[in-house]
């Protein structure tokens, strides 16, 4: 689809679901992806089927809630492969509840995973594209960041924050030939999802004018374009993967 052959990207997140299905892609596009998540033996096996299907990659455990582990990952990122030219922050937790029973303890957690790792990542790995004058950074967002959601203040806004942040990082960068793009998926058919009941799903679904869910692999193909050379003249945007939820 898109030619990646010699990238290397680094995907957090990746033991599951949308980071999965990033990752896999930007395998099969030719990148070496190294897959990131809080333990290693939940992402080695992803890595394995990378491998197995002819791609490569390696699995690198890192808790993204600690901002120097963030920046020690970036760095030996770097040592190991001498380039780092695709950054996708997609690793995201939810502390839901409504905003007049959210501790600061869920509001905190949710924006030091969602939104701080995410600007450590960058602020690291600027550096090394910088001096290649070359790099590709997708923020991995949503549509209720875009939109808000009940219950969701936590995550709305560190959603919303990563939108403002990658508006400032394209705007940092681009004189550099730094790329920086924001994905805002909206409901997407993972595991979390097919836990719902069924009258749940049907109720997100009658919000979406194209009448469905969306794949993993709508997301993981937008991030392969928006890391590609085709997407060169792209920065600062935010795409809404939604069905036409937020048209």
């Amino acid at each position: 689809m898109f030619d990646l052959s010699g990238k290397v990207a680094l995907v957090t997140g990746a033991s599951r679901g949308i980071g999965c299905g990033i990752a896999k892609t930007l395998a099969e596009n030719g990148a070496h992806v190294v897959c990131v998540s809080r333990n290693v033996s939940d992402v080695q096996s992803v890595a394995d089927k990378i491998t197995a299907a002819g791609g490569t990659a390696t699995a690198v455990a890192c808790d993204i809630s600690d901002s120097d582990n963030v920046s020690k990952l970036i760095k030996e990122t770097v040592a190991t492969h001498d380039h780092l030219d695709i950054l996708v922050n997609n690793a995201g937790v939810t502390r839901d509840n409504l905003l007049m029973r959210m501790s600061e303890d869920d509001w905190n957690t949710v924006l030091n995973i969602n939104l701080k790792a995410a600007f450590i990542a960058i602020k690291a790995a600027a550096r090394t594209m910088i001096k290649q004058r070359n790099g590709r950074i997708i923020n991995i967002s949503s549509v209720v960041g875009l939109m808000g959601n009940a219950g969701q203040a936590n995550y709305a806004a560190s959603k919303a924050g990563l939108i403002g942040l990658t508006k400032s990082t394209a705007r940092e960068l681009a004189s550099r030939g730094i790329t920086a793009n924001c994905i805002a998926p909206g409901y997407v058919a993972t595991d979390m999802t097919n836990e719902l009941g069924d009258e749940v799903q049907q109720s997100l679904i009658e919000q979406i004018p194209l009448g469905r869910m969306g794949q993993v692999e709508d997301i993981a193909s937008a991030v392969a374009f928006l890391a590609s050379d085709e997407a060169a003249y792209i920065t600062g945007q935010t795409l809404a993967i939604d069905g036409g939820m937020v048209m």
